[in-house]
């Protein structure tokens, strides 16, 4: 494969609070069992005179200074850094880490867009169905082409699968990764990151080498045109192996008066060479094969 660029999150953060743990941490006194890291694992704290007592930190923390500024906000303590919020503003856009439940995983909202399902589901599970529907199994090789958070690409591992391909143009969403706990697994050594765009390196990336294809792209507009391609999907089919499984997630454009473009999708993989199997109702994305 190409020699890209592999970069791996800087990791931030001994402590995350969100909205509903900091209300927890302000009404509560004495010690109680609690999560630190949006509900990952659970210890003991202490809460006296408003401060937070935990031994994730070396010293206490005032329980009034790690608010979030927004509800949906979260707060990273640092053991160097100190306090902070995880958001990045850039010429890019603005990025923050958006909490969606005191233990529920995180999503990556950039411009006002979350990256995950989060009504009636969390990203984890949102993430869960999708890795599910690409059959991921034990020694699977597979091609996560849209990283953000890692997310299918941990579960790919968490599934069986030896090592995991997975692009991410952005290096503000890599940043958030590395404030994220729920995304510490992407430090991996099987799963390879390459800070780079798909769309431009997939030609390079050897044929019928994949066993599993997670095509998880942002919401289809203008910018990210090339990932709903017919010739992005040529390249997709390429580099499945014969009667390997591509799931290409597309969301519920329809309800926005666009009902058009998931058929368009499903009609341009057919062409590329796949057999659509089936749409799946529960992941809201395509499920398709390589013919062997």
């Amino acid at each position: 494969m190409t020699d890209v660029s592999l970069l791996k999150p800087k990791l931030i953060g001994d402590v995350w609070i969100t909205s509903w743990l900091h209300k927890i941490l302000s009404e509560r006194k004495g010690c109680f069992t609690s999560t630190l890291d949006i509900g990952l694992s659970w210890e003991e704290v202490c809460v006296e005179e408003g401060r937070l007592y935990t031994k994730r930190l070396s010293s206490p923390v005032l329980i009034d200074e790690v608010k979030p500024s927004r509800d949906d906000r979260v707060v990273v303590i640092d053991k160097q850094l100190g306090v902070l919020e995880a958001i990045i503003s850039s010429d890019k856009g603005f990025y923050k880490l958006k909490a969606t439940g005191i233990d529920k995983a995180p999503t990556i909202e950039i411009n006002g867009i979350h990256m995950h399902r989060i009504v009636d589901i969390d990203p984890w599970t949102d993430s869960l169905y999708k890795v599910f529907d690409a059959r991921v199994k034990e020694g699977d090789i597979v091609l996560d082409t849209c990283m953000g958070l890692g997310y299918t690409s941990i579960i790919s591992l968490i599934r069986g699968a030896q090592r995991v391909f997975t692009y991410e143009v952005d290096e503000n969403v890599i940043e958030i990764a590395g404030m994220n706990p729920w995304s510490r697994m992407l430090m991996d050594e099987r799963i390879v990151i390459n800070h780079a765009d798909v769309v431009d390196e997939i030609r390079d990336l050897p044929a019928n080498y994949f066993d599993k294809i997670i095509h998880d792209p942002p919401r289809l507009t203008k910018d990210y045109g090339d990932l709903y391609s017919i010739d992005f999907y040529v390249q997709l089919n390429r580099v499945l192996k014969p009667g390997g499984v591509l799931y290409h997630y597309t969301g519920q454009p329809g309800i926005h008066g666009r009902a058009n473009i998931v058929g368009n999708i499903g009609s341009r993989l057919k062409k590329a060479g796949f057999r659509v199997l089936k749409f799946s109702e529960k992941s809201l994305g395509f499920i398709a094969v390589k013919e062997p």
